[in-house]
């Protein structure tokens, strides 16, 4: 191949690549910017409610993400059947996701409206985990729309088609930070609810995300042919036990890696409410930041997924690569952001002519400046884990994860923040080497599966019994 052929096929695959991860990109923002907002309000409402609201939401999105990413698989499987042309399987590999959503969420519901029995026994206080309660037994209704859209939306972006991804998460996303306003803090009449405000607000966002985007498909054209909602009630259990496959591994895969930073939290609560509403403000900072490398990598996995469908391995490979490269390099602008912009950031979140946060932003610019670098290496290990899911391989990068975040991401956290005295920024710095790590991991399994023998042995494996 010459170079000027090699540059016009880059050329192309970074203009596809970009065609996809901007809306995906545009609609990840949109929904991080819904829990920027819950932080803002929740700092308002004082930095006991800060606490106990940050707990209870990374706790629930941690779960949530979870059994969203169970249903991630949705994606690779309609990306290869969309690239080999087989419209059919596109309609039932969907149809199933839907009812593995619904089986997630009844079995989900019941352990989130508990989650304050293991906040206690984790050590919070009983004030934290009743406020904390509050905030979950509204938001468990959010959970199946927040799966059917992730299936629905994993349908529109493997058959190229994500641009209403990004104006439905906008729309609703206003909805949202609006909602947030009237209901939390009591605003132009409405009742003060507080973080039931915010939990009932963010649930009936979830279902207008689900529903606007279901009755985008039933009007499209190109996507109505697909007949998605048609015969619902026919479950393939060969389907749906292929979707558990690969989607299981990419489930625990996310909570080992959310585990990190939900366990990080609780170990900052053990530290102290100030240095806990510092995490929480650094958290949701890197949590907006983060949803750049991941709908970059959600754009991967169908870009690469597509070419695995159309057997061009080469193109696959090309594929990865440009993702990679500007996953790290989105990443880097965004650090250097953070390092020139620290109080203005953290000014969003708390009064900082108010004396009594002195403390709070004290505590959270040396974190910020921590998680800010810690950034660059998370969009490396994001898109390379997103290329990996676009080959369907999901089981070793989900042990590879563990290893990395937990055993030397949460290891060497803990002893930097509670051995050697470094507190809530040993913490940040522990799991940053985790993702360094988780990274550098990923890039190799890449490079393995890179050859040629072993991707031509990618495109013919599937779950036994399959």
């Amino acid at each position: 191949m010459s170079s000027h052929t090699l540059r016009f096929n880059i050329q192309t695959e970074i203009k596809e690549f970009l065609k996809l991860a901007i809306p995906l990109v545009s609609a990840q923002l949109a929904q991080s910017v819904t829990g920027f907002a819950d932080t803002v309000v929740m700092g308002r409402l004082g930095q006991e409610t800060l606490a106990a609201g940050g707990l209870a939401s990374i706790t629930f999105m941690t779960l949530l993400n979870t059994a969203t990413s169970m249903v991630v698989g949705v994606s690779p499987l309609v990306a290869a059947a969309y690239g080999a042309g087989d419209k059919s399987r596109v309609t039932q590999i969907t149809r199933q996701g839907l009812w593995i959503s619904v089986v997630l969420a009844i079995a989900l519901m019941p352990i989130v409206g508990h989650l304050d029995l293991l906040m206690l026994q984790l050590g919070q206080t009983s004030r934290t985990a009743a406020l904390a309660n509050e905030y979950l037994d509204v938001a468990l209704w959010g959970i199946f729309p927040a799966l059917g859209f992730t299936v629905l939306r994993s349908l529109v972006a493997g058959v190229s088609q994500a641009r209403p991804v990004m104006v439905i998460a906008i729309a609703w996303t206003l909805f949202d930070i609006a909602g947030n306003y009237l209901l939390g803090l009591g605003m132009f009449g409405f009742p003060r609810l507080g973080l039931v405000g915010l939990a009932l607000t963010s649930a009936l966002s979830f279902w207008g995300r689900f529903l606007s985007l279901a009755v985008y498909i039933l009007w499209h054209k190109q996507l109505r042919i697909y007949g998605i909602f048609q015969a619902l009630h026919q479950i393939k259990p060969r389907i749906i036990w292929e979707l558990l496959w690969l989607g299981a591994p990419i489930g625990i895969a996310t909570a080992i890696e959310y585990g990190l930073f939900n366990i990080v939290t609780f170990l900052m609560g053990m530290l102290g409410t100030e240095i806990l509403a510092a995490h929480q403000i650094v958290l949701q900072t890197t949590v907006v930041f983060y949803m750049v490398p991941l709908g970059m990598s959600y754009a991967t996995t169908v870009r690469v997924g597509q070419w695995l469908g159309q057997h061009n391995l080469k193109a696959a490979k090309r594929a990865g690569y440009v993702s990679m490269v500007l996953g790290a390099g989105s990443m880097t602008l965004m650090a250097i952001a953070v390092l020139i912009f620290p109080q203005q950031i953290i000014g969003l979140f708390i009064d900082l002519r108010d004396p009594a946060n002195a403390n709070v932003l004290s505590i959270a610019v040396p974190m910020l400046f921590v998680a800010a670098l810690g950034e660059i290496v998370d969009g490396v290990q994001r898109t390379a884990n997103g290329v990996l899911q676009g080959l369907q391989d999901t089981r070793v990068p989900m042990l590879l994860g563990f290893l990395a975040y937990w055993g030397a991401g949460l290891t060497s956290g803990y002893l930097l923040g509670f051995q050697f005295g470094l507190g809530g920024v040993g913490l940040w710095i522990g799991q940053s080497i985790g993702l360094a790590i988780a990274s550098i991991a990923f890039i190799w399994r890449f490079r393995k599966l890179s050859s040629r023998k072993q991707l031509q042995y990618s495109l013919c494996s599937c779950p036994p019994n399959s």
